[in-house]
């Protein structure tokens, strides 16, 4: 349990805007920053984040919290875990905590198991690698022949994994954790009621989600014996997607938005040896084929990704449908490739850093050129195989959906092959047509329109929102009961703020009394016996009541840091939704304007009173309900009662609308 101090420490010292922006993109807009939503697909930009109101909001999903919440949406942290590594990002000094036991960590979800359960893999690899005999003769030997720096090791977290058919799986028993979950991750495997270490005598490569987690691992043997496959890797589970992974992520992001250009490597030592050579804006598909997904964490930090192919790859030809997925997100591809027998990793020990960067500057080309020089080795003279070639790279542009850029690149592939550009926009017209059929055809049923449709640039600070987010709170259904939301959004925004009422003292004269908005509207409910029938504003009525009994008032600023994640994402939603006056119309233009605040008395009672007035009016349809709908079975009496209650009512009713200046028509 953190203590609540430190948690205020924490919130008040964590940057929203920085934390996000290790896993979004973002841009200025007014005084926000806005970006690509991380929690779905979209093409338009509906994820924004405040900086002076620490918070953010999501339009696309509805999502929107604090820097808590983002952390437990995007990488699953639990309340406790999201604060801890804020503290460790912030340098905030937390208290100590007694390890956890074999039965606390039973008690732990599956997913925070197997995280933990890798992270103490990475730190037995990572403590085998430098302590142990066999691990510094074999395995931290072998990568110092592969010329890495001992901070690289210390970085990347590399390790080893002890030549003995159990010394993980063993450790991990003692330790207390489940041999269930050990096999889950794939660290463990049983076999004739015999457990062992699935990467047993490998050295290891820790793969991290872009937070820093460890999600699983890759292994290469140190053997030579052909038979042994040269890599292991994690099998997937509930914490790891290789498809939506790339390695290095974590470490290159900030370099990756700095130089707005991604390289794209194919293994975990292209991604080191380039990182160690000065190249840091680099990742790896870790050897499998390029996924839309991996692509899409690529597009969060830049629009520019440069793939970097071994010179004798000879699945160079199939890694085309790579480059195509990249042109379809809507991205700018490019290509190097190296010297015959060189990659990436070799050829960045072989140079300088300044070479290294010459080579790539220099031989960096575009797709088409790549594609054209590799399909016409096989053929240039031949009419049939270079007609073939300039229908894959027409192919290939077809799948880029910004016009303009296709047009550019039509011209490019006209002037190369000296080709007419009609003729290349008929064929690119067919391709874009039956593709377009085939989606329409390929496509499910939706019952509402795609989330980019839904959405609009923010254009300014003062006009954030889209219009049709503006009545539309995706967190509550307040369509039915518009006057809680409204009385509930007073209650947690201006709580202890001043309002001065009318009050009739012991001798009968009015007298004004000043008294704070929460103690105002909690009593007008206790009076009358009102609750809410939104469970949410239930929950916050019930903690606000609670600290006004310990005569405490709480900011809006005290419920973003409550764990209660529902009443953290109501907070942020109306306080989004909260427009403020630019201080440019009083400091520029010299214009004065009412605010609410201004108008807080009128604000607090019409709402009080608003609220009342629905609750009668429901009651009022109630009790008329049951008159009509159960009329033979009530009896003289009953009915006599409930049409004495309907008139009340309604007398109740006049009163509250002469209070709201309504004129009533029967």
């Amino acid at each position: 349990m953190i203590p609540p101090h430190i948690v205020d420490d924490i919130m008040q010292t964590s940057r929203i805007e920085e934390v996000i922006g290790e896993f979004v993109q973002l841009k200025r807009a007014g005084s926000n920053l806005k970006g690509l939503s991380p929690f779905t697909d979209e093409k338009t930009a509906s994820f924004v984040v405040s900086p002076a109101k620490q918070i953010f909001k999501c339009f696309s999903t509805g999502k929107g919290g604090t820097v808590v919440s983002f952390l437990m949406e995007k990488e699953h942290y639990s309340y406790p875990e999201a604060l801890k590594w804020l503290a460790d990002k912030y340098g905030i000094q937390l208290p100590e905590e007694r390890p956890a036991t074999a039965e606390e960590l039973a008690a732990i979800s599956e997913r925070e198991s197997l995280h933990i359960i890798n992270e103490f893999a990475q730190e037995h690899f990572k403590n085998n690698l430098h302590n142990t005999d066999e691990g510094k003769k074999i395995a931290l030997s072998y990568f110092v022949e592969r010329g890495y720096r001992p901070d690289i090791i210390e970085k990347f977290q590399l390790g080893y994994s002890i030549n003995k058919s159990d010394d993980f799986t063993k450790a991990g028993l003692a330790k207390g954790y489940k041999l269930e979950f050990m096999e889950k991750v794939g660290l463990s495997k049983t076999k004739n009621n015999s457990q062992f270490d699935f990467f047993r005598g490998r050295v290891m490569f820790p793969i991290h989600s872009i937070s820093g987690r460890v999600l699983g691992f890759g292994g290469r043997t140190l053997f030579t014996d052909k038979k042994i496959a040269k890599y292991f890797n994690s099998p997937e589970s509930v914490i790891y997607n290789k498809s939506e992974i790339l390695y290095g992520l974590h470490f290159s992001k900030g370099d990756i938005i700095k130089y707005d250009n991604c390289f794209l490597c194919e293994g975990y030592t292209d991604v080191i040896s380039m990182f160690q050579a000065g190249i840091q804006n680099v990742v790896s598909s870790s050897g499998t084929s390029l996924t839309k997904e991996q692509i899409r964490l690529v597009k969060r930090y830049t629009k520019n990704i440069t793939i970097l192919y071994d010179g004798d790859n000879a699945g160079i030809k199939a890694s085309f449908r790579g480059i195509d997925l990249i042109l379809q997100e809507g991205m700018n591809v490019k290509v190097v490739l190296f010297p015959e027998g060189e990659d990436p990793d070799s050829y960045s020990k072989a140079v300088s850093t300044t070479e290294l960067e010459e080579y790539i500057a220099k031989s960096t080309q575009d797709f088409i050129s790549f594609k054209a020089g590799i399909l016409l080795e096989e053929g240039e003279n031949d009419p049939i195989k270079r007609a073939n070639l300039i229908k894959e790279i027409v192919h290939s542009v077809s799948l880029i959906p910004d016009q303009i850029t296709r047009n550019v690149y039509m011209q490019s592939i006209s002037e190369r092959f000296d080709i007419s550009e009609q003729i290349l926009s008929n064929e690119l017209i067919k391709l874009r047509t039956d593709a377009t059929k085939q989606n329409r055809f390929n496509r499910p049923v939706q019952p509402t329109q795609p989330v980019e449709s839904q959405y609009q640039e923010f254009p300014s600070d003062e006009d954030l929102i889209p219009p049709e987010y503006r009545d539309n709170t995706p967190i509550v259904d307040n369509q039915d009961e518009p006057t809680e939301f409204d009385l509930m959004r007073i209650l947690v925004m201006y709580g202890p703020n001043v309002v001065t009422i009318d009050q009739v003292d012991e001798k009968g004269e009015k007298v004004k009394i000043e008294t704070s908005v929460t103690e105002l509207i909690c009593h007008e409910l206790a009076v009358d016996e009102l609750v809410f029938n939104n469970p949410i504003y239930n929950k916050l009525h019930q903690i606000i009541s609670e600290a006004l009994a310990e005569n405490a008032f709480l900011k809006t600023s005290h419920f973003k840091r409550l764990e209660d994640q529902e009443v953290v994402q109501f907070v942020t939603e109306i306080e989004m939704n909260q427009h403020e006056i630019s201080h440019n119309w009083i400091t520029k233009h010299n214009i004065f304007t009412n605010t609410e605040k201004d108008k807080m008395n009128q604000a607090v009672m019409g709402s009080i009173y608003a609220f009342k007035s629905a609750k009668v009016e429901k009651r009022i349809r109630e009790i008329q309900k049951v008159l009509i709908s159960k009329e033979e079975e009530i009896t003289d009496e009953e009915l006599m009662d409930l049409l004495a209650e309907q008139v009340s009512l309604e007398q109740v009713k006049v009163l509250i609308s002469q209070k709201l200046g309504r004129i009533i028509i029967h």
